[in-house]
């Protein structure tokens, strides 16, 4: 493969001479790392075309040899977990230990939840009076972002392959070239041309044309709320399936018998890894009014352990963000935190003695509903802590938001911090430090978006389900694969 990556079109890298490309920078100095040919609405129609033509023959093939595939994509991300762990580095500024351990390892968990998921699956059953057949649903249109990019593309290649969907592929063109080594894989294990398209550009490029797409069945996205918006309305046009995982402003609520060195670290690990660019972060938090002087002395201290460093070097706690552009945009929520009158506990916006796009893990406390980093979606290492009164408070406080992907309860008593999870609106919230878990169902409530991704529901997001009236008697319950 050239310096220059071109599209991955039915089974086939694409010529890169002559075309336009988007460089790939390193966050850390700034670098050209590589660079990606530039998608177009034709570059869009061929792979779309691709797809479409590879869907029959896939859709029919048995699922347990889709599951051998698979498994053996897993088998590939293991097998270059290094060399994508320095990919991802290089490109979005993940520290290297957390790159292989999270970001690839991640991935390769994903797919083997998804893998058990579909060994599980029923494809046809009785119900009621009629056969349920569940079906593929098609071509479909993956759209991923660049904060945990390897990932998000195991979480939809993975399950729309399992369910006999073709894909075709747009990776952020911030982080697109760990996409490029997935791209190398699907050919080392022999996937059949046509079932996996990788097109790289950027949104008005190739996202909008693939979104629009008239031989496209199904979107899924991964992003901000504002594209999420965007991609909604597009793909109503053909009413297509659209799966849209967007932002969040996550609480969590620290209950008055909960361990304040505990919840500290665990709030603190989910704000500040990956930079804070996670969008089920803990970026709020509410905190006892008795407890609250204590707990802010606590995050302080333990704050000084995230140390912003290369990337590269062993240790560092905490990299880049993805780009100059991001920030930017971070460093405008910690002003407008300033002026809206939070109160700065450690970091700034004051800039750090490092070449790159570096912002200090910051935390404000005096945070009221009023203020913008109470609401608005940061992507970046910034904590708020709101102080409550009353439980009743605390929960109106966590429930306050537009957003509802993500949460957490902090307690000595489980059954108690459980009792407080079940009553806020939001995806997914962790007791105690409880982070994911990718066998379960994850994606929001709100506008944080539409279905599920990871394990079984994530599964079932590429599937139709077709019901045969009077027809239950005449075929027997049936399993694509076995156990």
């Amino acid at each position: 493969m050239s310096s220059i990556i071109g599209h991955y079109i039915n089974g086939e890298w694409r010529p890169t001479a002559g075309r336009e490309v988007i460089d790939v920078l390193d966050p850390a100095n700034g670098r050209v790392v590589g660079a990606v040919v530039a998608g177009d609405a034709a570059d869009v129609d061929l792979a779309v075309a691709a797809a479409r033509a590879a869907f029959p023959a896939w859709a029919a093939t048995p699922m347990a040899e889709r599951i051998r595939l698979v498994e053996a994509l897993a088998e590939g991300l293991e097998r270059h977990r290094d060399r994508l762990a320095e990919t991802l580095t290089a490109e979005m500024g993940a520290p290297l230990g957390f790159a292989r351990a999270a970001q690839v390892g991640v991935a390769i968990a994903d797919l083997a939840a998804l893998v058990g998921a579909a060994r599980a699956h029923v494809e046809r059953e009785a119900v009621s009076n009629s056969l349920v057949v569940a079906e593929p649903v098609g071509v479909v249109a993956a759209i991923t972002p660049w904060n945990f990019p390897l990932h998000q593309i195991m979480l939809k290649v993975g399950a729309a392959l399992l369910a006999g969907c073709t894909v075709v592929l747009k990776p952020s063109e911030v982080a697109p070239l760990n996409a490029a080594i997935v791209g190398e894989i699907l050919t080392e294990i022999g996937l059949p041309a046509g079932v996996v398209e990788i097109v790289f550009g950027d949104g008005a490029g190739v996202g909008s044309p693939l979104v629009a797409h008239p031989d496209v069945d199904m979107v899924t996205f991964t992003g901000s709320r504002a594209v999420g918006e965007h991609v909604a309305r597009e793909a109503a046009r053909t009413i297509k399936k659209v799966a849209l995982e967007l932002g969040g402003k996550s609480a969590a609520v620290i209950l008055d018998d909960a361990p304040v060195a505990a919840s500290v670290e665990g709030v603190l690990r989910s704000c500040f890894a990956n930079t804070g660019q996670t969008c089920a972060a803990l970026t709020r938090v509410l905190v006892p009014a008795g407890m609250r002087e204590e707990w802010e002395t606590a995050a302080v201290a333990a704050a000084a352990h995230w140390v912003p460093g290369d990337p590269t070097e062993p240790g560092t706690a905490i990299g880049p963000v993805a780009s100059e552009l991001q920030r930017e945009r971070v460093l405008a929520h910690i002003r407008a935190a300033e002026d809206d009158g939070a109160r700065l506990l450690v970091g700034g916006a004051e800039p750090l003695d490092l070449p790159g796009a570096y912002v200090r893990p910051t935390i404000f406390s005096g945070v009221t509903p009023e203020m913008r980093i109470f609401r608005e979606e940061v992507f970046g290492p910034v904590l708020a802590i709101t102080e409550y009164a009353t439980l009743d408070e605390a929960i109106t406080l966590a429930n306050d938001s537009d957003y509802g992907l993500s949460g957490a309860v902090w307690s000595s008593d489980e059954r108690h911090a459980l009792e407080v999870a079940l009553t806020l609106r939001t995806g997914s919230v962790g007791i105690n430090g409880a982070g994911l878990d990718v066998g379960a169902p994850f994606g929001g409530y709100k506008q944080s978006g539409l279905g599920r991704e990871a394990g079984s529901r994530g599964f079932e997001e590429f599937l139709e389900f077709k019901s045969v009236m009077g027809a239950a008697g005449l075929a027997e319950t049936r399993r694509d694969a076995a156990p």
